[in-house]
């Protein structure tokens, strides 16, 4: 009785721990150059953000990051360490940390993405690489 008594008590918890995010309503700001970022989800182990890309992702690497990319909308061309490959919604991309990366649009409409990191991400570790 005593089990089922704390299972109930920690319901509430549990549940607004877990976040459920309708991807289709998130737009990018008004107007953007190139890349518009929304922040998703985050704790000290994660961190999501949906992605917009018109144009590009110039080359570059996560010290620290490992990274999951998954395509909704949009093409393009990734380039992962020295391999490039066609892109399309529904692709998912693994890039383990200290892979340099990038990404051309080849759609007219902007890449949108769903970028995972682990640990949490804040930046410091992307080194831009020519």
């Amino acid at each position: 009785m005593k089990a089922l008594f704390t299972f109930f008590c920690l319901i509430p918890f549990v549940l607004s721990a877990q976040q459920i995010l309708e991807t289709g309503t998130i737009q990018p700001k008004e107007s953007y150059d190139n890349i518009s970022v929304k922040p998703l989800f985050s704790d000290s182990l994660v961190s999501s953000f949906m992605i917009f890309i018109k144009k590009e992702v110039k080359p570059h690497k996560h010290l620290l990051h490992s990274e999951y990319v998954y395509i909704l909308e949009g093409t393009g061309i990734i380039t992962l360490g020295s391999q490039q490959q066609q892109v399309k919604p529904g692709d998912l991309i693994f890039i383990p940390k200290n892979t340099v990366h990038a990404v051309q649009v080849t759609s007219a409409v902007p890449m949108k993405v769903i970028s995972t990191q682990a640990p949490h991400f804040d930046g410091s570790d992307r080194v831009m690489v020519e």
